[in-house]
């Protein structure tokens, strides 16, 4: 812990007060809005994955555009070369993850009973997207001739046991926040499964297989905030690209618990400044597997214990 909290002192007295403070203020004022008006549950609303797919990508883009704007005012040195593939990938990011919050169909799944069309729908979003994620990380490669690994996704130099201590000092306050009423409205997740059971002898092989798809999600998620948005990005950015990836990353949370959501922006700059200073995202994928886990184990405990 000792290592992170170097890390940590390192990224602050390099980030200026005033790009913190703007930006951490763009996230509150994102933060006061949905949980007010609610941004994403509006646009989950619009007709058509199309008009969806659309919104997330412009309010996606804006919040990452504007979050770049402030890290990067009057401190941008890149190349020429460099600058055109820094703004390609800057483009095309909030694009995925617009494509990533639209939920799939699967037509070759109308051969199945209403019931299992759903329960495979859920279960087959995650891995099928993953996948997507991984075919898009390749192909832009060429763009970052830089990286030395895929995106971070590497053991070399790892050391495993600050980030199991970082876990056992986070699961306990998971398991105390995991009593209020908000938190088991979202948790445990498994429970948007529960509407199988009349159609199953015993349901615990399909709440296995369920959590082992929301596990790769969140191997999504350190590939893509982790992995593309900060070792990939700070390649051309240096260590500026932490701030735009932790205002992005608090805004995939807006449908989440308030508190959840304000700690994301916290715990997404922490891990980012520790994935830039480490370069692989596998030490952070552990931590948030065992934080989403706990949640699950927390949400459990309380509806179902």
């Amino acid at each position: 812990m000792k290592t992170f909290f170097g890390y940590f002192r390192d990224y602050f007295n390099k980030v200026s007060f005033i790009r913190l403070l703007l930006t951490t203020t763009l996230v509150a004022i994102l933060i006061f809005v949905n949980y007010h008006w609610g941004i994403e549950s509006r646009i989950k609303r619009l007709p058509g994955h199309v008009s969806q797919l659309l919104v997330f990508y412009i309010f996606y883009l804006s919040v990452f555009g504007i979050a770049y704007f402030i890290s990067l005012f009057n401190d941008f040195r890149v190349s020429i070369i460099d600058r055109n593939n820094f703004f390609l990938l800057l483009l095309v990011a909030p694009f995925f993850f617009a494509l990533k919050m639209v939920e799939w169909r699967f037509f070759f799944l109308n051969q199945f009973d209403p019931a299992w069309q759903k329960y495979w729908t859920i279960v087959l979003q995650w891995p099928i997207k993953l996948g997507l994620l991984i075919i898009v990380l390749w192909l832009l490669l060429p763009l970052n001739h830089k990286l030395d690994s895929f995106w971070g996704l590497t053991v070399r130099d790892l050391k495993i046991w600050p980030y199991v201590f970082l876990l056992l000092c986070i699961v306990p306050f998971i398991l105390l926040a995991s009593a209020q009423r908000d938190f088991l409205l979202a948790y445990p997740k498994f429970k948007n499964i529960l509407f199988l059971s009349p159609y199953v002898s015993t349901l615990w092989p399909w709440k296995l297989l369920f959590e082992i798809s929301y596990g790769l999600d969140f191997l999504s998620i350190e590939l893509f905030f982790r992995g593309f948005l900060v070792i990939g990005f700070a390649r051309f950015v240096d260590w500026r690209a932490i701030l735009p990836m932790a205002a992005f990353y608090c805004t995939i949370h807006f449908g989440k618990p308030w508190g959840e959501c304000v700690s994301s922006y916290l715990g997404g700059a922490a891990l980012g400044i520790i994935a830039f200073r480490t370069e692989t995202i596998v030490g952070g994928l552990l931590v948030h597997l065992g934080i989403a886990y706990a949640m699950e184990l927390g949400g459990w405990i309380h509806l179902f214990g």
